[in-house]
């Protein structure tokens, strides 16, 4: 797998945001198929920081229903993949860079 296609967004929560703060730890959503040596060689390539840990967890799909005008319309929503990435102290991932 191409480490440009392992990352496939960073969460931006109120939660995300307090343990970047505080830990150090980012989180992010990533390939379904990407191991953690690959995630952490993503993280480590594309933000130029040294990761200590990674965690992940597969989030299953949701059911999701909402009624409409043409009726009840039932769907699911997709299963994906997070990573909690946390980085060694003294160094930052500024994921607002470019806002």
């Amino acid at each position: 797998m191409k480490l440009s296609d392992v990352l496939v967004k960073p969460i931006l929560s109120e939660k995300a945001n307090q343990q970047s703060e505080k830990m150090n730890r980012y989180t992010f959503i990533v390939d379904r198929k990407a191991n953690k040596l690959e995630i952490k060689r993503a993280v480590e390539l594309f933000y130029g920081v040294q990761v200590e840990e990674v965690n992940t967890m597969v989030m299953p799909s949701k059911l999701k229903a909402k009624y409409t005008k043409s009726g009840f319309i039932v769907g699911r929503k997709p299963a994906k993949k997070k990573a909690l990435v946390t980085v060694v102290k003294g160094e930052t991932i500024d994921l607002y860079g470019a806002v």
